[in-house]
């Protein structure tokens, strides 16, 4: 089992940034659950670093497309920033390195699957943001958020809003009905396993899993618009 100090260690190796300060690191991995559990100040959660993180990514994730795309219209733009910075992409970005697993929870949220809930991952994420702004300032936050949520924003953007572009996608080249099934539901009650399938007509195009059933229906369309793009 790994020493706390082991843990910070591997982490910034992932994220790909050595901490001046580790505590801030450790800070950004301190779920609310986690502080009232050891009656820790109310400000040692990781909230107020999600809040800083927010706003540095979305001044990071604004300036790119800024910059990358001279042509796109504002309301495009504010629709492209939406998909890049939401909990879904956010979480997805999150579990691509495995933060669950460092983040630091109460018991309840440890046993009802808390280490894999988008909501818990993308502010976690969001946290680590606002540590490394603190710690390196906003070249290095930036470093990071270009090396992570916008290294791939095509496949950013599909992942986040996968049911919409699907839809589209059908529409625009394809006859047929879009349909998402249950295919099944297993697990407790507070660890719900849900199988879905997206259709077109009576066709499976893909099959999709997640903790609720949007989640699942989400990977569905993902899977299903890689397919159907070949």
């Amino acid at each position: 089992m790994m020493t706390e100090e082991n843990r910070l260690i591997e982490l910034q190796r992932r994220l790909g940034y050595r901490f001046l300060k580790e505590e801030l690191l450790g800070h950004a991995l301190t779920h609310s659950s986690y502080a009232n559990e050891h009656h820790l100040k109310r400000e040692g959660n990781n909230e107020r670093l999600e809040f800083l993180g927010d706003a540095v990514l979305e001044m990071i994730s604004s300036e790119s497309l800024y910059k990358n795309h001279p042509q796109m219209p504002e309301g495009e733009l504010t629709k492209l920033r939406a998909s890049l910075v939401c909990e879904p992409t956010l979480a997805q970005c999150a579990k691509e390195i495995d933060l669950g697993s460092f983040l630091l929870l109460g018991k309840g949220e440890e046993t009802t699957g808390g280490r894999e809930r988008n909501s818990i991952l993308s502010d976690a994420f969001e946290a680590v943001i606002g540590a490394i702004y603190l710690d390196g300032g906003f070249t290095n936050a930036k470093e990071f958020v270009e090396r992570t949520v916008l290294s791939d924003v095509e496949k950013r953007k599909l992942f986040c809003d996968s049911k919409t572009i699907l839809q589209e996608l059908i529409q625009s080249g394809h006859k047929g009905t879009l349909s998402y099934r249950l295919i099944s539901e297993t697990g407790p009650e507070h660890m719900k396993r849900f199988t879905v399938c997206a259709c077109l007509d009576e066709t499976v195009l893909a099959e999709g899993e997640g903790k609720t059933k949007k989640a699942a229906e989400q990977e569905a369309a993902y899977r299903s618009i890689l397919k159907l793009q070949g």
